[in-house]
């Protein structure tokens, strides 16, 4: 039997978010909190209800304290995450915007603790998970992160676990978007389940629509594959002959669009690892995303397991 649920394995930074609005370098204040699409989707699942081990690496620094501190109280198991001596902590800087546009953000990333991460951390007990949560954020920061990424897609598969992908790209720590698309690509098709945004997904295989996106991914060996559309909702097909549009659920006000795909993540791989057909798990996706939106922070409208079970009983009434 498994020992966690779920393995997730990313960078954590520091994110100071300014307190008023305007251009980060007329803010004065800032709140202290953490970010990373990883362990946003760690601590979703670990809100409901999942166990969840966190594979990462932090500096000896009080940022890196911060970052540990705050994801063992989300419940995430943080053994495997390593204290490095000679590298910082990563953070960010966030705007802040109350008008639903994407905030501005400034990354202080490059060098970090975690970018030198590698297979070196491997170890049997990592492999003791019953699925593997991957992102396409862990092989942009160096080589060695995708090293480790290919190494732990590869070594689940091999032990029978189930794999989920979320592109998650991010450009600017590419040398060029052709290595970019090579590289994700390689990964996503390690997946079991993939999935990616609908302009994520064109500029990673050319086709425009989402049945040609999920097309493009299913002949290669995914068996299944969700597409967020935004404000027009989810788009789903797996191997066995599912295919449907889900509608977006109704939101009164958008606060802050950041971390609303990790929160539909959340939702997908949560209802598929409890044995819930495809379009249920792209429903209580997109539900997911929803309350994420209306949340200021990148993982503080993720919702606890009552708050989802509450939803799911009236979505069934």
């Amino acid at each position: 039997m498994a020992d966690w649920d779920v393995l997730c394995f990313g960078e954590t930074m520091a994110m100071f978010v300014a307190e008023q609005c305007g251009d980060l370098a007329q803010v004065e204040g800032f709140a202290k909190r953490i970010a990373g699409a990883d362990s946003n989707v760690a601590i979703g699942l670990a809100r409901l209800g999942l166990k969840v081990n966190w594979l990462s690496r932090v500096g000896a620094d009080s940022l890196g304290a911060f970052v540990l501190a705050s994801l063992r109280r989300e419940g995430l198991s943080c053994d495997d995450v390593e204290i490095d001596p000679e590298h910082p902590t990563g953070f960010q800087l966030k705007a802040r915007c109350d008008d639903g546009r994407d905030p501005q953000v400034e990354y202080f990333r490059r060098g970090s603790a975690a970018s030198h991460l590698s297979s070196a951390v491997l170890r049997p007990s990592l492999l003791k998970a019953r699925h593997l949560h991957a992102t396409g954020i862990p092989p942009a920061l160096s080589a060695s992160c995708r090293e480790l990424s290919h190494s732990l897609l590869d070594a689940m598969r091999a032990c029978g676990r189930s794999v989920s992908f979320d592109p998650n790209l991010r450009p600017s720590l590419w040398p060029n978007l052709q290595t970019m698309v090579q590289e994700i690509n390689a990964l996503a098709i390690k997946a079991d389940w993939v999935l990616p945004g609908l302009e994520e997904g064109r500029l990673l295989t050319g086709r425009q629509s989402p049945e040609a996106i999920a097309g493009f991914y299913l002949e290669r060996g995914v068996q299944q594959v969700a597409i967020k559309l935004g404000a027009q909702g989810a788009y789903y097909r797996n191997t066995a002959g599912a295919e449907g549009m889900v509608a977006p659920q109704p939101v009164a006000q958008v606060v802050d669009t950041v971390g609303a795909g990790d929160a539909f993540a959340v939702g997908v791989i949560s209802a598929l690892l409890e044995g819930h057909d495809l379009r249920r798990a792209v429903t209580r996706g997109n539900w997911c995303g929803s309350r994420a939106v209306q949340s200021r922070g990148d993982m503080e409208g993720l919702p606890q397991r009552f708050e989802l079970d509450h939803f799911e009983m009236r979505a069934s009434a």
